[in-house]
């Protein structure tokens, strides 16, 4: 899981961020150890059907639509002939329908087209990136569908078939909206590979970041050693999702009371 590509991205980027050295020596990794990138898409439908993956199958995903994924991370991909998803904040991108709220400089339209024509999958991550689980129902399926719909429009082809949480978050309602939008399947965070078992609508990823470097890269890509490497972020994730499951019940109760 990537966000921005940059030498000097913003600093509320910063943190998630690589730069544009270490995403070609990542890729690089990828291709000597013999990994063949493939979309979000194409591994949804072999887990649905059980058709076959190519040998040592891994996802290369971006999420929010950041501009260096056009300029810096499309010509390392295309010179090693990989597939990637790039998941869309649609109102943050720049153009039509901009809503404000992105935290860098962002992908036009124009730039998306470019990425589907070199053969990126175009996934949704809602319309303004809000944390899906605190959402009230109309809002919530808002987020989904219109996100889906503008891409769909802006492309002019099949709408997209694949979402990413935003921040990771989802619960059971948050899922179940996401497939009534029409994505067959969606990606969180997890920080861990991607099973079957999980099934479609909860997909893990790990978090490739600027601290990275490239002897932790190589443990990530083979699944070792990630309880080590992301166990603060563990801890972190448990603690938040006990405020978070409070903070909606809280919200509830609000409502039901006004009703």
């Amino acid at each position: 899981m990537y966000h921005a590509v940059a030498h000097r991205p913003a600093p509320a980027t910063h943190a998630l961020s690589v730069s544009p050295e270490a995403f070609a020596a990542q890729m690089e990794l990828l291709d000597v150890r013999g990994f063949t990138p493939v979309t979000t898409a194409a591994l949804g439908r072999a887990w649905r059907t059980g058709g076959a993956l190519p040998p040592r199958p891994v996802l290369i995903t971006f999420d929010d639509g950041y501009e260096g994924v056009h300029r810096h991370a499309l010509p390392v991909l295309a010179a090693h002939g990989f597939a990637a998803t790039v998941f869309l904040t649609t109102g943050w991108l720049r153009g039509p329908g901009h809503t404000g709220g992105a935290l860098d400089i962002m992908l036009d339209w124009g730039q998306v087209r470019e990425l589907a024509a070199a053969g990126a999958e175009i996934g949704g991550h809602s319309h303004t990136h809000p944390q899906l689980d605190q959402l009230a129902p109309d809002r919530l399926r808002f987020e989904a569908l219109h996100c889906r719909d503008v891409i769909g429009d802006r492309l002019g082809g099949a709408p997209p078939v694949s979402f990413a949480y935003p921040y990771g978050y989802s619960s059971r309602r948050v899922r179940r909206t996401v497939r009534e939008a029409g994505f067959a399947q969606s990606l969180a965070v997890g920080n861990a590979l991607a099973r079957p078992r999980q099934g479609p609508y909860a997909l893990e990823r790990v978090t490739v970041r600027r601290s990275t470097g490239i002897e932790e890269f190589g443990h990530l890509i083979e699944g070792r050693s990630l309880g080590r490497i992301f166990a603060r972020d563990r801890a972190l994730t448990r603690g938040y999702a006990v405020v978070r499951r409070t903070r909606a019940a809280a919200r509830r109760a609000v409502g039901a009371g006004r009703g």
